[in-house]
């Protein structure tokens, strides 16, 4: 088996909101295949689509009613089957996004389950007795807020939900439920798909019997990952999926692993197991009182060690610093208003260059920022309901509360693509499902395509210079300069060549000096560069705002 994924740049694609074809304000698989000249065009190789399948969206989408149809908002089967024969004739991959872990309660699986404690479906999913007074089986708190246990009074027991109530847990403890699964990742791989992102893989083994937790920070619950996260047979389940199914089709497969260290990562990373996994330790720098929802700052030494901590322990990354449950990477971690361009190129150069697979989540590559909606009823994401009405609920203002969601709410990262300067950004020529940003008239497709300097254009020659480049894919990664209070900047290196990546997270203008890396300017060759120029001196580098630069060491 080959490890072509080493040499993927993978394009997250959220269907619902990348282009509409027929009118009706929801993307569709029409709109991606006629996009797919773009999508080359920039240098990826592989498209992630989060899930297409038949599903009510209380979720968008992650509520799953039937694994092997198509969601009819999205298009047909024929459209799927027409899809993945364009983008194979590009000689580019498909992912899918499997929601393994739960289904919705929609699906044909539960609606048999729940009618009784007896039958081939009754042991699909983890039901458990109420306490003696009636109450739930225990304290554990649901991700999206309440309780994790929901009541059918047909069975006159709980089953478990670690999401939303329409998210019911599978019982992976059941062999049956496996092969189920397996099943219908095989019929998508039977069609061509190349891999599968998994949605919360590192859950489905619980840690049983369940107990009451201490009440988490901020919570009259107990969180539920202490009873879900990287539970006793999870690697069991996964040598067996990957048996069944990857094994006998060479995928690349990425693993949700929330909750995860280094160490136990690790783990997951085998021939027998998984190609690589998300982690979401750089994700919680700016977590807060409530969580990733919060108006705390990053510290780029937090970001820069974390990322550093996970390069060193892991054989292979999967690297990414925005998706569809994130805010917009340039209004987090760069400067929307003053950098926009410069921080987003500077934040692309740092982590795409890293040792690992790049995922670039749609609208990144033109710089598209958060939406900041003015009023919370502006929001579709069920989790920033849920906060928000925590929040006010725990003491904090309608004020400090909304200012939270603008920042951080998943709806930043799915709003329509903006493409043009057409009404609705060229997304649809009806109402689209969710607002397009207002400021799409300056940030689009169109308008990058026809600047030279845009973040496009400079994210092409980014992945061009890794395509290109060996050392920039398998070679070494050291971090340099650890105590720079400025700049993150790191080396690959392999016996073929030497490249630094030197990235500044600065607003002002700063001083990096080469001496202390043990390295002559003379030496170098700048490969790319997110200014026109450089300034420098004496062996020092005079860096400008978000300035990125990799160079080349010359022999």
């Amino acid at each position: 088996m080959s490890e072509w994924w080493k040499k993927a740049v993978v394009y997250q694609i959220y269907p619902q909101s990348f282009q509409d074809t027929n009118g009706d304000g929801i993307g569709d698989l029409q709109g991606i295949i006629s996009r797919l000249d773009y999508l080359q065009s920039l240098g990826v190789n592989t498209l992630w689509l989060t899930p297409i399948f038949k599903s009510p969206m209380v979720d968008n989408g992650y509520d799953v009613a039937d694994y092997t149809s198509i969601n009819p908002i999205y298009g047909t089967m024929d459209d799927f089957d027409e899809l993945i024969k364009d983008v194979h004739d590009r000689h580019m991959h498909l992912l899918l996004d499997m929601v393994v872990n739960h289904t919705s309660d929609q699906c044909k699986w539960f609606q048999e389950s729940k009618k009784s404690r007896t039958g081939k479906y009754a042991d699909y999913y983890i039901w458990e007795d109420p306490k003696p007074d009636g109450s739930a089986p225990t304290n554990m708190g649901g991700v999206f807020g309440g309780s994790a246990w929901e009541y059918v009074p047909e069975r006159k027991q709980y089953y478990l939900h670690m999401f939303a109530k329409q998210q019911v847990d599978l019982n992976w403890d059941n062999p049956e439920v496996r092969k189920a699964v397996y099943n219908c990742m095989i019929f998508w791989a039977k069609k061509g798909v190349d891999g599968f992102r998994l949605d919360s893989l590192n859950s489905l083994s619980k840690r049983r019997p369940f107990v009451d937790l201490p009440k988490a920070a901020g919570s009259d619950y107990g969180n539920v990952f202490a009873c879900v996260s990287n539970g006793p047979h999870l690697h069991e389940y996964l040598k067996e999926m990957n048996k069944e199914v990857f094994s006998k089709y060479n995928m690349l497969t990425v693993g949700e692993t929330s909750n995860t260290t280094v160490q136990e990562a690790t783990k997951y990373i085998r021939p027998d197991e998984l190609s690589m996994v998300f982690q979401f330790e750089h994700m919680d720098v700016d977590s807060g009182r409530f969580g990733q929802y919060s108006n705390v700052r990053f510290k780029m030494s937090d970001l820069r060690d974390t990322l550093a901590r996970w390069q060193k322990g892991m054989s292979w990354n999967a690297l990414y610093l925005g998706n569809h449950d994130q805010p917009r990477l340039v209004s987090r971690f760069g400067d929307d208003k003053h950098f926009r361009k410069e921080s987003a190129k500077m934040l692309a150069t740092m982590y795409i260059l890293q040792k690992g697979t790049p995922y670039i989540f749609e609208g990144d590559e033109i710089g598209m920022t958060n939406v900041n909606f003015k009023s919370i009823d502006d929001y579709h994401d069920l989790d920033s309901h849920q906060i928000y009405n925590h929040m006010l609920d725990w003491g904090v203002s309608k004020e400090e509360a909304l200012d939270i969601i603008q920042r951080k709410s998943r709806d930043n990262g799915r709003t329509p693509f903006q493409w043009n300067t057409d009404k609705e950004a060229g997304f649809t020529t009806g109402k689209p499902w969710m607002t397009v940003n207002s400021n799409y008239k300056e940030i689009n497709a169109a308008e990058a395509e026809k600047d030279p300097n845009s973040i496009l254009a400079y994210y092409k020659k980014l992945l061009k210079l890794r395509d290109n480049t060996d050392t920039l894919i398998e070679g070494d990664f050291k971090l340099l300069s650890p105590d720079d209070s400025d700049i993150f900047a790191y080396e690959r290196k392999d016996d073929k060549a030497t490249y630094l990546v030197i990235t500044s997270f600065a607003k002002d203008k700063v001083r990096y000096d080469l001496s202390t890396i043990d390295q002559k300017f003379d030496q170098l060759d700048v490969a790319l560069n997110n200014y026109d120029d450089l300034e420098e001196a004496d062996n020092v580098l005079y860096l400008k705002p978000y300035q990125a630069l990799v160079v080349k060491v010359k022999d």
